[in-house]
């Protein structure tokens, strides 16, 4: 279970800034996040919602470390997530938005292994793991591909069973469709729905709302970085329009 209890996170005002979100310390510090508490129970597909700015993707560092709280607790499996960075790096697994920018190797094989390899592990568990993180989302056989020669869609893929090869018991995904077209967005879609049914955890991050409820167990929406709505799909999906939350067609 990843849980957050009061969970606040400040950043420094720009040089532009009018001031209107200073959370008043006087240290012209803006709120990003204000005393989230959330819980996130294994095996949950959750889609977590909210206009630009709305403190989404800030939320999911502090998951695995990424960011640390000013205020409040983060835990992975009840640890408090400084206590063990690599634990809770390790349980969950992070996508980023524009994978491309996190690759750290030229083929996707090589790529895929990173992560298991920084855990120590021999070379057979290695390639195992990437393997089966490959087969997961049908690229298996294509491990000696250069990534910078895979369409979008297929690097996501390549992101994702990265994240995989960790054998995260939870995979975020903060805004994995930007940038892809109709099919690579299905595509992608699908295979977080087969992992699903697997038994991994799904936190999927975005902003546009077409055809992610179906397979959702929950709809979270953040505004101006509270917990502005957190229900089943079908009851959360009334009060979008509230927050500044396109409802889908």
């Amino acid at each position: 279970m990843i849980e957050t209890r009061g969970l606040t996170h400040r950043y420094d005002a720009g040089p532009d800034s009018d001031g209107d979100n200073d959370d008043g310390d006087g240290g012209g510090r803006v709120a990003a996040l204000a005393d989230v508490s959330l819980r996130i129970p294994d095996g949950e597909f959750l889609v977590l919602a909210g206009a630009n700015g709305s403190g989404k993707s800030t939320l999911v560092r502090h998951f695995n470390g990424l960011l640390t709280p000013d205020e409040g607790t983060v835990t992975v499996d009840g640890t408090p997530v400084g206590d063990d960075l690599v634990a809770a790096r390790t349980r969950v697994g992070m996508v980023f938005q524009e994978p491309r920018d996190c690759f750290v190797a030229a083929t996707v094989a090589a790529d895929v292994a990173f992560g298991p390899e920084n855990l120590g592990l021999d070379r057979a568990a290695v390639d195992a793991r990437v393997e089966a993180a490959l087969a997961a989302v049908e690229m298996a056989g294509r491990g000696g591909e250069r990534i910078d020669r895979l369409s979008g869609g297929e690097q996501e893929r390549v992101a994702i069973a990265g994240a995989l090869a960790m054998e995260p018991a939870h995979l975020v995904l903060d805004e994995p469709f930007a940038g892809l077209d109709e099919p690579a967005r299905a595509s992608v879609l699908a295979h977080l729905r087969g992992l699903h049914r697997n038994g991994t955890s799904v936190v999927l991050v975005t902003h546009d709302l077409r055809d992610v409820l179906a397979p959702a167990d929950r709809l979270v929406v953040l505004a101006d970085g509270e917990v502005a709505v957190d229900g089943p799909p079908a009851e959360a999906v009334e009060a979008l329009g509230e927050v500044g939350v396109r409802r889908p067609d």
